[in-house]
């Protein structure tokens, strides 16, 4: 019973901060109209972010080693929630940046001590379910952009409608957390906040940063491709958004199913694949049908791979925390570089041409996707208790090893309970 409330806090969780991300990017507008932005001015001030989370997340992953556990996510949560405000109620562009870079750090901490408790409880609950928290991360990011379309549809000022959802998010979240698992502090040496990630966590890492470009691909330039290279009405521009974020959120929710049934390696190799078709659809697509086609087989077939990533981060190593927040260093590094990097492609070539190199980092993310293969241990020090499958493997293996004979091996077992040999002297 406990786990069982341990998984359903953990998905309220994501469910919240996701939310709070809808809740802000749906206000984005009003931010801008507000504060005279354009669109380089804006464009310049959403990077604070990335920076901001890129920076936190090494502290957040030296902060869930030593204190991981539900009070570190409870504090994490509810200060990212409080602080998802903060920009809209910048009076400046230069307090608007500042806000924004606030907003970064506390979402990329809260983010990792997060990831941190979902691959504990999916530990101890037996089987994957990180692919479906992300689901309901997605879900929570539909539900606060839908209220915050309602508020910006209403006229509501975006400082009542964040400020009341900050406080709605950090109640929420605050209760939630008292259902998580608590784990206590090492004995060990902490790890250091800059140590470097071992060659494991590279390699997963990478499989995140080709899977987060893939996503934000899709994200940021689905409505804008249609509108230039398919000449769509802005009704039709956006359903291709939507494809791809329904598309990548039916995928996670049913994502843990697939897992459990194919493994994660071939689970992300297949989504790679997936993914891969999906941007060369929409690299050659020049009517809206196949290109918002081509978009929702993006956001079906990256769906699972960033979860996997974390999922692996957190098994591959005696420091979980650690690890996360290495894997999401680097992956969202990937946040700072698609736009630019689409955006430069498309300049120097063409649009379509630039979706050709998204087809390529998916197709990375497939051919790298062992990287995610799930490390075995091996079995805990001392011998396997009796009628344990591993110690029958054992014996078996003992008795099949070359070069001994099953004389050998029969002697090297040790005498049976009750069966009154001793030990010789």
């Amino acid at each position: 019973m406990g786990i069982l409330r341990a998984r359903v806090a953990v998905s309220v969780v994501f469910a919240v901060h996701g939310a709070a991300v809808g809740g802000f990017a749906a206000r984005i507008p009003w931010v801008a109209d507000r504060l005279h932005l354009g669109a380089g001015a804006l464009g310049a001030a959403l990077v604070a972010p990335a920076v901001g989370a890129m920076l936190a997340m090494p502290w957040a992953g030296r902060l869930a080693h030593r204190r991981g556990g539900r009070r570190l996510v409870r504090v994490l949560l509810v200060l990212w929630s409080l602080a998802s405000a903060l920009p809209v109620f910048a009076p400046t562009f230069a307090t608007l940046v500042a806000a924004l870079f606030v907003y970064g750090a506390a979402a990329g901490m809260a983010d990792v001590a997060m990831n941190a408790q979902g691959v504990l409880v999916e530990q101890r609950y037996g089987r994957s379910i990180m692919s479906g928290l992300h689901g309901l991360w997605s879900i929570g990011t539909l539900a606060g952009g839908g209220v915050g379309a309602l508020a910006a549809h209403a006229g509501l000022d975006a400082r009542i409608h964040l400020g009341t959802a900050a406080a709605v998010l950090a109640l929420t979240g605050a209760v939630a957390c008292t259902g998580l698992l608590d784990v206590p502090a090492p004995d060990e040496e902490a790890v250091p906040v800059r140590a470097l990630p071992s060659r494991a966590v590279l390699f997963i890492g990478l499989v995140g940063f080709c899977a987060i470009f893939v996503e934000a691909a899709g994200v940021d330039w689905s409505a804008m491709y249609l509108r230039t290279v398919t000449a769509a009405d802005p009704g039709t521009a956006a359903a291709s958004y939507a494809a791809f974020a329904f598309t990548m959120a039916a995928g996670r929710l049913t994502g843990d199913h697939m897992v459990r049934r194919l493994g994660p390696v071939t689970a992300v190799r297949l989504g790679g694949l997936v993914s891969a078709a999906g941007a060369a659809l929409v690299a050659t697509a020049r009517a809206p049908v196949p290109a918002i086609a081509g978009f929702a087989l993006l956001g079906l077939g990256v769906a699972v791979a960033v979860p996997l990533a974390f999922a692996a981060a957190g098994n591959s190593g005696a420091h979980p925390g650690h690890a996360i927040a290495g894997v999401a260093t680097i992956a969202y590094g990937a946040g700072l570089a698609a736009p630019g990097a689409i955006g430069a492609t498309a300049h120097l070539t063409s649009l379509p041409v630039a979706f050709v190199l998204v087809s390529g980092l998916a197709l990375v993310v497939a051919a790298a996707a062992g990287a995610l293969r799930p490390r075995q241990f091996g079995p805990p020090p001392g011998p396997p208790p009796p009628g344990d499958p591993a110690a029958a493997g054992a014996s078996a293996a003992v008795g099949r090893r070359p070069g001994r004979s099953r004389r050998a091996a029969r002697q090297a077992r040790p005498p049976a309970a009750g069966s009154g040999r001793r030990r010789p002297g």
